[in-house]
């Protein structure tokens, strides 16, 4: 079994912040990390593999910079590593970083069958989780999205069954294979890498494939020209100048606490009773 995740190295968002007067995000010298969404994807592929057998490969696309993610992927146990850098990626939204990534793992297949796709729920720059399934969407495969748990893969009949969380509660799903799944956080806990495994990471020889490499003929589909995503503010959340009010009950009944509160909210949002009650009629 080939399983193939999709990371990204990202700034870390604890660190990030917005320049008081151009309001745009200062990212010099926050330091690069994994996604961590990638990080629940990768351990399940993994675990897939600890227990079916197979290959790993990880792909990204990115700067050269994004080397260092890979290679920290490849010591937690995966095989294979690509980087998929060039200029032409510039400035690529979402819909052309779909389109470069499931060109690149179209290339991928030619020399070896992938049967499943791993990506996070979303990442932490963007937050928009559209890039898993669009590449589920452009290489025709089943998607699976939210998955908690992968129950059960049955190499043989090529066939899944997963967990997937829902608002509702969890529902239970079986698909066939090739398909994508975008894992949600909270489903596992990534591995330590060995020691055999840190040294292979580090002298493991990385392909880097360029656009024309990664199978991009159309130069106009990736980067900015391929990019209709338009960001026309960033700014940073005003402060607060209330505080936030301390409740108190005397006899610390949860009934009685419930009840306060209530009526504290209902008296600052009065229309906001009104529309409960329509909706429980």
């Amino acid at each position: 079994m080939h399983s193939v995740v999709c990371i990204k190295q990202v700034p870390d968002s604890a660190q990030i912040r917005v320049h008081p007067v151009t309001n745009t995000i200062m990212r010099q010298g926050v330091p690069a990390i994994i996604n961590p969404y990638d990080l629940f994807a990768l351990e399940e592929a993994l675990r897939l593999k600890d227990q079916l057998g197979g290959t790993v490969t990880v792909i990204t696309m990115g700067p050269p910079m994004a080397e260092a993610a890979l290679r920290k992927c490849l010591s937690f146990g995966a095989d294979d590593a690509i980087l998929i850098s060039d200029r032409a990626f510039a400035g690529s939204d979402t819909l052309a970083t779909s389109y470069a990534l499931s060109a690149a793992i179209r290339k991928i297949m030619e020399d070896m069958q992938v049967d499943l796709i791993f990506t996070g729920k979303q990442t932490i720059d963007g937050d928009t989780a559209q890039v898993g399934p669009g590449i589920a969407k452009r290489l025709d495969y089943q998607l699976l999205t939210y998955v908690s748990k992968v129950v059960e893969v049955n190499p043989q009949k090529k066939e899944i069954l997963v967990e997937r969380r829902a608002e509702g509660g969890v529902q239970l799903l079986k698909t066939s294979t090739p398909c994508l799944i975008t894992m949600l956080e909270g489903t596992n806990e990534m591995r330590f890498g060995d020691l055999d495994d840190l040294f292979r990471a580090a002298r493991h020889e990385l392909k880097v494939w360029n656009r024309e490499q990664a199978g991009i003929d159309e130069a106009e589909m990736v980067g900015l020209k391929g990019s209709p995503t338009v960001v026309s503010k960033v700014f940073a959340p005003k402060p607060r100048s209330k505080r936030a009010e301390m409740i108190e009950v005397h006899d610390g009944n949860p009934k009685d606490l419930a009840i306060t509160l209530l009526a504290k909210v209902f008296t600052q949002h009065p229309k906001l009773e009104q529309e409960i009650a329509k909706r429980a009629l």
